[in-house]
């Protein structure tokens, strides 16, 4: 594409000449030039108008505009030194979401007219682009943002500041107004469907001696999906979009039962007037009580059902005949019809996972035979002893043995125990499980939903999952470093606020944020200081860099963001 002029000659021997946006083309093997626009007669061309169009696209391009002094050196005159340098490419990415999805409209609304010497809204970005960038301490958080990177509109703050503004917020999410308003700009700005909607829930635990005591205790002892029943805890429950935004985070005490939080869950959502919803929960939440809670007011469900509790349902389920339907390579569905009022069944079948289980259990039986034979075979050697202390003593061996197979929490749902003490392999359970490799059943209450949809909804309850592993990886949501109620509550809150960005971002560009991060932590802003003044100059940026912050549609940082004349 290019500017080309073409000429014209009058009658009294005056040549006009006219400017035309063109580009070639091919056709039939000639090139020939094809005009775009043309911009009327050279004498009259709005030069100006053109020169502005350069601008914009130099800017688009990250090109220095041409009017402008080409770097900061040939502001800050002679004798430069570099003054400082700080990094400003993931900061500025992130300012720019913040600003285009609304957070900052979102967040000055709700925190109302507030007046502080600091804006509260600035010191609540930086805390979120901390715990997306360098997760730590609020007090470390607050050195960070004063000394180690560039934030527009913070020259510098304290921790005094950072916990008077997780006050405020949290204060100002009470009824999750805050949450309710950022969710409502970033789903009009990005046309997010929220017709599916996943929950799930984590625990996140604490370096204490104990749990906390009282009515309104928070940390407290419960089932830890972290494995450390030993640390008190508390439970935060996420419900995102099927593209993996989050939607809304909860906080309980930590001994708080998954089956008795989701009609809280309900209430809250449906108080947001999002309008049909289908609610999409794992098999922890399914109890008869909270699926009846879901269909109030119209709503519906699906939902993962268990299949080794001893449930005459699921038997009666996978006793129907029918052929299963391939959805994907690797899953096929078959729906079935039980007595059941307003729910629809699913079976689920993983071909490659069914493999799966059955080499895990065939070896697990295999392990358990070879220790049964061993253990029988040195009782057998042992009772031959002629010393009786021996003996008993080498039983109370083989009796330690037997229980430890018996209680292993991988081995011993293979065994069971005949009335002598005895083991043996349960071959019942293992015919039993035999019929579940690679299966699981879902339930929905929709009439219109296919199988097909249901099972695909239902494996997209990993986003839920995805979010924990990435609050809990990425943005650091542990260790928490603080004790009170209300300040664990913010920082919840503002983990939730930098998962929503990188989600964003990653949606956006089709990378990691691991990569994206990387890629623009090489952007700096490095001031030079020299006999003229202080120019702050930005690193050029790669062509990688340039296609992120486009793909975000975030504008990249200008060549110079800042002139201090002396």
């Amino acid at each position: 594409m290019y500017l080309r002029t073409t000429q014209r000659r009058n009658r009294d021997g005056s040549v006009v000449r006219y400017v035309q946006l063109a580009h070639n083309r091919r056709v039939d093997g000639v090139t020939q030039a094809q005009v775009l626009l043309n911009l009327g007669r050279e004498d009259r061309l709005d030069r100006d108008g053109l020169r502005r169009l350069v601008a914009s696209i130099n800017r688009y391009l990250g090109v220095p505009d041409s009017g402008a002094p080409a770097d900061a050196a040939q502001l800050a005159g002679d004798g430069l030194r570099v003054a400082a340098s700080r990094p400003v490419g993931t900061v500025r990415l992130l300012d720019g979401l913040w600003r285009a999805l609304e957070v900052d409209a979102a967040l000055r609304k709700v925190l109302g007219s507030r007046r502080f010497t600091t804006d509260v809204e600035r010191v609540l970005f930086a805390l979120v682009a901390n715990r997306a960038i360098d997760p730590m301490s609020k007090l470390s958080a607050a050195e960070w943002a004063s000394c180690d990177v560039a934030i527009d509109g913070l020259d510098a703050m304290d921790e005094d500041q950072a916990y008077r503004a997780m006050d405020l917020l949290v204060e100002a999410d009470a009824q999750a107004e805050v949450q309710e308003a950022v969710f409502f700009a970033v789903a009009d700005l990005l046309n997010l469907e929220v017709d599916l909607l996943f929950f799930d829930t984590t625990s996140t635990y604490f370096e204490r001696d104990d749990e906390e005591t009282g009515e309104a205790a928070f940390r407290r002892y419960g089932h830890s999906k972290d494995h450390r029943e030993d640390l008190p805890q508390i439970v935060i429950g996420l419900a995102v979009t099927k593209e993996g935004i989050p939607v809304r985070c909860w906080c309980w005490p930590g001994n708080t039962n998954d089956q008795t939080i989701l009609p809280q869950v309900k209430d809250d959502i449906r108080g947001w007037r999002l309008g049909r919803i289908i609610t999409v929960v794992d098999r922890g939440f399914s109890s008869a009580e909270n699926l009846a809670y879901l269909r109030r007011g119209g709503g519906h469900f699906i939902a993962g059902m268990r299949m080794r509790d001893g449930n005459p349902l699921v038997e009666q389920v996978l006793s129907r005949q029918g052929r299963y339907q391939q959805v994907r390579e690797n899953l096929r569905v078959k729906e079935v019809t039980v007595d059941e009022a307003g729910v629809r069944f699913v079976i689920c079948h993983n071909p490659e996972q069914a493999e799966r289980d059955r080499g895990q259990r065939e070896d697990a039986i295999a392990r358990l035979e070879a220790e049964l034979a061993r253990i029988k075979q040195t009782r057998e050697r042992d009772r031959k002893k002629a010393n009786k202390n021996a003996r008993q003593k080498a039983e109370a061996a083989h009796l330690k043995a037997e229980c430890a197979l018996r209680d292993h929490p991988a081995l011993g749902r293979w065994l069971r125990q005949s009335p002598t003490g005895r083991l043996s392999i349960n071959r019942a359970k293992v015919k039993q499980e035999a019929r579940l490799d690679g299966k699981y059943l879902i339930a929905t209450s929709d009439p219109h939903i296919s199988a097909e949809d249901t099972a695909l909804g239902y494996k997209n309850l990993l986003e839920a999952e995805r979010g924990f592993r990435d609050l809990k990886s990425t943005l650091d949501l542990r260790p928490v470093f603080h004790r009170l109620e209300h300040r664990i509550r913010a920082h919840v809150l503002l983990c939730w606020l930098a998962l929503l960005l990188i989600r964003v971002a990653e949606r956006r560009t089709g990378a990691t944020w691991r990569r994206i991060a990387t890629e623009l932590a090489r952007v700096h802003a490095v001031a030079l200081t020299g006999s003229a003044g202080t120019a702050v100059h930005t690193t050029p940026l790669t062509t990688t860099q340039a296609g992120i912050y486009r793909d975000c549609q975030v504008p990249a940082p200008p060549p110079i963001t800042a002139l201090h004349p002396s």
